[in-house]
């Protein structure tokens, strides 16, 4: 079952939500830079990825299980909901998609991995933030972290590559204690966590590709492991 979309909306409402927000986007932005000139996609409860972000057109899709919520607030709506199985959009129409807790409460998320594919331009990027499986937020109910499922590393990447997806590259972030009394230091905690306890981060992100290479037998493929560095570079170096 997922969460409601008024529960998200009030935990991104508090200083905590607000402060964690803030060092996901930055993520998002030491990977791409600035996205201007793109067709973004934002999946799941994807508003505190995007609200920062500067793009062409900004799209985004929650899950009808979740409930969707008007964005922007001023200006005319771009946000609705969908079936994440089948999302109303057409082939390769974006270059960009953000997904934020949008796998861990899916009943099918190689189904939604895929329609991410699909609707993903040849040269795209995706970038998903999931609970990472062994951090200090995967338990932390008070939180949207701390519901459904949480992934390892290797997991994401064999889930991607399920879907069709490569991992390119990934990062971690969150490594404050998910308590709203500490939010003021979240940023000191993300850059000391970094250096000396990255295994308790709360989110892994991942960055993935379309795979453009003919298709093979599922038996025959072998996983690709991401490098640790959410930083777009050329395939040759990825698989150095």
């Amino acid at each position: 079952m997922r969460q409601d979309v008024i529960d998200l909306r009030r935990f991104y409402a508090t200083p905590l939500g607000q402060a964690a927000a803030r060092m996901l986007v930055g993520k998002v932005v030491e990977a791409w830079g600035s996205l201007a000139g793109l067709d973004v996609l934002g999946l799941g409860y994807p508003m505190p990825l995007v609200a920062g972000l500067e793009a062409r057109a900004t799209v985004l899709a929650m899950p009808a299980a979740q409930g969707v919520e008007a964005w922007p607030v001023a200006g005319a709506n771009r946000a609705c909901l969908a079936d994440e199985a089948a999302l109303p959009f057409a082939n390769a129409a974006f270059e960009r998609v953000l997904a934020l807790h949008a796998l861990e409460e899916s009943d099918t998320p190689v189904d939604l991995l895929r329609e991410t594919a699909r609707v993903l331009a040849p040269s795209g990027r995706l970038i998903v933030a999931v609970t990472a499986r062994h951090g200090l937020w995967a338990d932390a109910e008070t939180t949207p972290f701390g519901q459904g499922r949480s992934f390892s590393r290797r997991q994401l990447e064999a889930l991607l590559s399920e879907a069709g997806l490569q991992p390119l590259g990934w990062n971690r972030a969150l490594y404050a204690p998910p308590l709203q009394r500490l939010h003021r230091w979240t940023a000191a905690f993300e850059s000391l966590g970094a250096r000396l306890a990255p295994p308790f981060a709360g989110v892994l992100l991942m960055e993935a590709g379309k795979q453009t290479f003919a298709v093979i037998p599922k038996a025959s493929r072998q996983r690709v492991r991401a490098m640790p560095v959410l930083r777009p570079a050329p395939f040759a170096r990825e698989a150095a």
